[in-house]
């Protein structure tokens, strides 16, 4: 498996074949066969070996809830900005893969378990991840070139200082990923303070 992520992480999901991962283990491709029968599946084991990275200890050592969250969203980011092309295979849900599952299982439980009705904790599952897919599908800073040629102030006035966004990259994509998990996370709260009497523990 960490050749077919290897291969994926470095040419992106176009480039992985049977033949060609065959070829990279220097097997014969009915030994590939044996394992995996054809490119769809390979590329789920690959995503699921990237959830299967992603911490959960922190729905299971007496975290609350919001807390719990913040720290799954930030470890599970991680994860997928390590292994960005094969993020549209894991925005497809986890089908049938067991890391996937499980990490669906253990986030739902703690939601429903702190106090969330099921369809609110549901709910979660899906804004969470819609959240975390979206910011490691691409780089809001990357998105723009460091040519300040690029950014004439008679066109654009307010990017005089867009050419050096690229240049500190991963510092504005984590720090606007904060602060939208904590604006997330805030509004989470309030929901949670107007749950029924005894609902919200």
């Amino acid at each position: 498996m960490d050749a077919a992520r290897a291969l994926v992480d470095a040419e992106g999901l176009a480039a992985l074949s049977t033949r060609r991962l065959a070829a990279e283990l220097g097997v014969s491709g009915p030994s590939l066969y044996n394992h995996f029968r054809t490119k769809d599946q390979i590329l789920e084991a690959v995503a699921d070996s990237v959830s299967a990275q992603v911490d959960l200890s922190m729905f299971e050592d007496g975290r609350d809830w919001r807390t719990a969250l913040h720290d799954w969203a930030v470890s599970y980011r991680a994860a997928l900005t390590l292994h960005p092309n094969i993020v549209p295979v894991l925005a497809r849900g986890p089908g049938r893969r067991p890391a996937g599952l499980r990490l669906a299982d253990v986030m739902f439980g703690a939601m429903v378990d702190a106090g969330w009705p099921p369809a609110q904790a549901t709910s979660i599952g899906a804004l969470m991840r819609y959240f975390i897919m979206g910011s490691a599908l691409g780089s809001f800073a990357g998105g723009f070139v460091d040519d300040e040629t690029a950014y004439d102030p008679a066109d654009y006035p307010h990017l005089g200082q867009a050419h050096l966004l690229a240049e500190h990259q991963q510092l504005v994509d984590e720090r606007a990923f904060e602060a939208g998990l904590r604006a997330l996370l805030d509004g989470l709260a309030v929901q949670y303070e107007r749950l029924p009497a005894g609902r919200a523990g």
